[in-house]
């Protein structure tokens, strides 16, 4: 790469990370649609592809921060922080019709204890499988079936290993993309054709980004609804999850 260029692209770090990005959703959207026949979503292509050029990157630099660490993709890490992360979630709201959404009403908030719980119960019993036993591994891996989001927020409250974190992470990216493949195939089995329904379904699924790309395959217009209770999910997440839920493993635990 001349030094021109290579200096252009480090001093404008942010406008790079966006152009990257912009060019792995491109080309992730031609695979979903000439591969994948729209089967599989776009966005869970580049979910993928972004896993792929994390490691890579993170082999090539011995760094922490993936692609990253690289002084050309710097920006990367700034563009998939929580700020401009947190913007997007917001964002979503804003299309939400609030008519629309009171229907949800009882409904909306069983669906988000559920969608808590059980996801939780279902990483400690994961956990539990691969020979984790203390409360704060426990806790922090079904954290993170929650969503990716809450499972690093739990573990640095409750201190975990970093090891833990990552794991924790990895499961709940893992549910993200899961859902997001998933969700069109089995969208008209379960009724999700409209916005009740979609406001149900992101609260027992949780994860935002899953929701969104599997919601966006379906039926566009019901991803706001979607994305309103999944992000009210991962709030709820992050305030359980190292509190109350970590109470109650370290008690069945025995400490």
């Amino acid at each position: 790469m001349p030094e021109s260029l290579r200096h252009l692209f480090v001093e404008q770090s942010l406008v790079t990370a966006f152009a990257l990005v912009g060019a792995v959703m491109w080309v992730s959207y031609l695979i979903s649609r000439h591969l994948t026949l729209g089967r599989v979503h776009g966005s869970a292509i580049a979910i993928v592809i972004g896993l792929v050029l994390a490691y890579a990157g993170g082999l090539a630099t011995g760094g922490q921060k993936g692609i990253a660490d690289l002084p050309v993709f710097a920006g990367i890490g700034l563009m998939g922080g929580a700020m401009l992360r947190d913007f997007a979630i917001v964002a979503t709201a804003f299309e939400v019709d609030v008519i629309e959404a009171r229907k949800a009403g009882l409904l909306g908030v069983v669906a988000l204890g559920l969608g808590t719980v059980l996801p939780f119960i279902f990483g400690v019993c994961v956990a539990l499988a691969f020979g984790y036993t203390d409360a704060v591994s426990l806790t922090t891996i079904g954290a993170g079936a929650i969503t990716y989001i809450v499972g690093p927020v739990t573990g640095a409250a409750l201190g975990a290993d970093s090891a833990v974190i990552a794991l924790s992470i990895a499961t709940g990216v893992l549910k993200a993309v899961l859902v997001m493949i998933g969700t069109p195939f089995v969208a008209r089995f379960i009724g999700l054709d409209n916005p009740r329904s979609a406001m149900a379904f992101g609260g027992l699924m949780g994860t935002v980004s899953g929701v969104t790309g599997g919601l966006a395959a379906t039926d566009p217009r019901l991803v706001p609804y979607g994305a309103l209770t999944a992000t009210f999910h991962t709030g709820l997440g992050c305030l359980v999850a190292p509190s109350v839920l970590y109470l109650a493993v370290r008690a069945l635990m025995g400490g």
